[in-house]
């Protein structure tokens, strides 16, 4: 998918005030139509946060509720791949796009769903080096507005947000949800605790509550024993991070290949592997959310 700067621009004869209103209009609207908008962030990437998104919206549908997925990663778009739906084609009427249809009727809206061929990058052109630099931001910000405004959701329990590493991404989203809550996602490394604790600093500065701190790849569970080990050396300190930030510890999950076979296959891993270590963390996690969001268990 390419943007020309040009389009971006504007001719001067375009109503830019009208059509930026008409979208934040429709934007409110769509989401008057879902309950709860949850993201899930970390601010460091290859901590698991698709993983974690996908496998708690399996959970969430499994268990009755109308669910729907956002990746917010506009550059690195995976989660489209990971459910299943990357050659699904997104019909389009009067009212909007329709997003693709996952397993268990998960709902889903990806920038991969839109670029025309498999191996498409998503560039965009500006007439200097610069310019691409500075527009980027701006036309990232518009996309997500669209998909947020443009795509029909309809009536939704959930709306979780799989957000790109950084903090760009997020600020935009916050602003244009502002009830949205937070999961934060970690891993057992002291550089992936510096990032998410600058990164749930930023959270609490916009006003984000944040339903805990997720804690992935905690062990790995031996496939002759069923015994867990230790991936990294800080394996465990996410309850300590977790207390020095003031959030709930939402729970570790072990590491699983399993997982990433999953995610290729484009199957949710709770689906087929829910009574393994990792699945019943999963689960654990999601009940968690829910209960922070007063849906009780079930």
């Amino acid at each position: 998918m390419s943007k020309k700067y040009g389009d971006i621009a504007g001719d001067g004869g375009s109503d830019i005030i009208g059509q930026v209103t008409a979208q934040g209009e429709r934007l409110r609207s769509r989401m008057a139509f879902i309950r709860h908008k949850v993201a899930v962030m970390s601010g460091k990437g290859g901590v698991g946060k698709s993983a974690l998104t996908i496998n708690l919206a399996a959970i969430l549908a499994s268990q009755g509720y109308r669910v729907g997925v956002l990746d917010a990663d506009i550059n690195g778009p995976a989660v489209a791949k990971m459910l299943g739906v990357r050659m699904q084609s997104l019909p389009t009427g009067e009212s909007g796009i329709a997003p693709a249809s996952g397993p268990l009727n998960i709902k889903v809206m990806s920038m991969d769903l839109i670029l025309p061929g498999e191996k498409t990058p998503v560039v965009w052109d500006a007439p200097t080096q610069r310019d691409t630099f500075i527009w980027r931001g701006t036309i990232e910000a518009g996309a997500l507005r669209e998909f947020l405004a443009d795509t029909v959701w309809g009536e939704l329990d959930f709306l979780l947000i799989d957000l790109p590493p950084g903090p760009y991404s997020f600020s935009t989203v916050a602003q244009l949800i502002p009830e949205m809550i937070g999961i934060m996602v970690t891993i057992p490394s002291e550089v992936a605790y510096l990032i998410v604790r600058k990164f749930t600093v930023l959270a609490q500065e916009l006003k984000t509550p944040l339903v805990g701190l997720v804690e992935n790849m905690v062990g790995y569970v031996c496939p002759h024993c069923g015994k867990l080990g230790d991936l990294f050396y800080a394996a465990g300190n996410g309850e300590r991070m977790a207390a020095e930030l003031g959030l709930p510890h939402l729970g570790g999950i072990p590491f699983d290949p399993r997982l990433q076979v999953s995610t290729d296959w484009g199957v949710p891993f709770v689906l087929e592997h829910g009574d393994s270590p990792a699945g019943k963390a999963l689960s654990h996690i999601a009940d968690k959310v829910k209960l922070f969001l007063g849906e009780g268990l079930g």
